[in-house]
């Protein structure tokens, strides 16, 4: 019975983690959901947690995507250096698939952004011609509710999401879905992992 609840968890995180590397617009667990849909699972004890995923996702692409998707996920981060440049004064972070390593041909960029001069964020929106739609909700981070506002455009055909957060949300570590602390970087940082990927590739 374990063995049997294991096997279906492990095939659960694969069928979520093509899922993900297929359709990157989709987070961990609305592929998860869709996959327990496919594989007709609906006992919650039988689904695979996102570190499951996560390390289902990395063999995934190691194996089908293990060319396109340094390039891919290079580009992507590139893009989002460049668009977090632009509001550097507001204090932005990358998070998401673009970050972790594994975005999908259909990723979004994600950038959280922690500023209480909403005004002042749009007028720079605006000033550089981005034809943007926003949205308001409510966003957990740590064990505190948070109202946020999320702008969103295109930008080369790529969907990106900046999400305008308090300044005092900034000090709170979001969590993901499976309690773990979901990774942020700013633009020093994201400039190094770029820098790193540059060598690496160059010296393939």
């Amino acid at each position: 019975m374990a063995q049997g609840k294991r096997q279906q968890r492990e095939h659960i995180a694969y069928l979520a983690a093509r899922i993900l590397a297929q359709d990157g617009s989709l987070d961990f667990a609305q592929a998860k959901r869709k996959a327990a849909r496919q594989a007709g699972v609906t006992n919650p004890q039988h689904l695979p947690d996102n570190r499951e995923i996560e390390e289902a996702l990395r063999s995934w692409q190691s194996l089908y995507q293990q060319e396109e998707l340094p390039l891919r996920r290079l580009s992507l981060r590139r893009m989002a250096l460049a668009v977090m440049k632009d509001f550097v004064e507001f204090n932005p972070y990358l998070v998401g698939s673009v970050l972790n390593g594994h975005p999908g041909p259909h990723s979004d960029i994600n950038i959280h952004i922690f500023s209480d001069q909403q005004k002042e964020f749009e007028m720079v929106l605006l000033n550089l011609g981005i034809d943007f739609t926003s949205q308001s909700k409510s966003i957990k981070l740590g064990d505190r509710a948070y109202m946020a506002e999320l702008y969103s455009f295109y930008q080369e055909g790529v969907v990106i999401h900046l999400l305008l957060l308090p300044e005092k949300a900034e000090r709170v570590s979001p969590k993901s879905n499976d309690k773990r602390a979901l990774e942020r970087a700013r633009v020093g940082q994201l400039q190094e992992l770029i820098d790193q990927e540059d060598l690496s590739i160059s010296a393939a």
